[in-house]
């Protein structure tokens, strides 16, 4: 018994020098040592990038027109020809799904935020109005879709693309946000699939 548990310590010992020598490396996934895929070294929750990629896209859509599909939480951006750029968005939790044909009424950078009342009813502890910037809720960009309360816009918290957590917003990263606002004007018709 005691062979057993000096070579139990001697593998111990061993495994802590390799992961000390490859920063972690399988030993540290196999043992959970280190931050697992997906988080950083501190447990937080990382981006995993949805790349923005051209794709085959056919449709009775006009080119130019925005598609966003909540089911596969992606938004197309029409270029025509059969092809669209995809992106990754995140979108309505559940109870905060929607669907139908919005037009974009007015586009901003860098938009303030002024919580909707019904939100502030479930969320008191939100802020009533917030300045533009990095750390605001609406990212870099917005594009405001009219006869809604609901926004395509970007995100301070970038691990939320791809998930459906918003409030029936359309989120997307910065960099991607700001691709798609340089495309689209004021008037362009967004379609939303359930």
């Amino acid at each position: 018994m005691r062979r057993f548990a000096v070579a139990l310590i001697a593998f111990g010992s061993a495994c802590s020098a390799a992961l000390a020598y490859d920063g972690g490396g399988p030993l540290g996934e196999l043992f959970e040592l280190g931050p697992t895929r997906g988080q950083s070294s501190d447990g937080r929750p990382q981006a995993t990038a949805i790349p923005r990629e051209i794709v085959s896209f056919t449709s009775r859509y006009q080119p130019g027109t925005v598609v966003v599909a909540t089911n596969e939480r992606r938004l197309y951006y029409v270029l025509g020809n059969s092809q669209a750029i995809r992106y990754g968005v995140g979108v309505g939790r559940p109870g905060f799904e929607w669907s139908g044909t919005r037009y974009i009424s007015n586009k901003r950078e860098w938009p303030d935020w002024t919580p909707p009342a019904q939100m502030l009813r479930r969320r008191p502890d939100l802020p009533r109005h917030m300045a533009g910037g990095a750390e605001n809720p609406l990212g870099a960009r917005a594009m405001y879709l009219g006869g809604s309360l609901y926004r395509i816009h970007g995100s301070n918290e970038p691990e939320t693309i791809g998930q459906a957590v918003s409030s029936g917003c359309i989120r997307m990263t910065n960099d991607d946000v700001v691709d798609l606002y340089q495309r689209v004007r004021v008037g362009t018709r967004v379609i939303v699939q359930r």
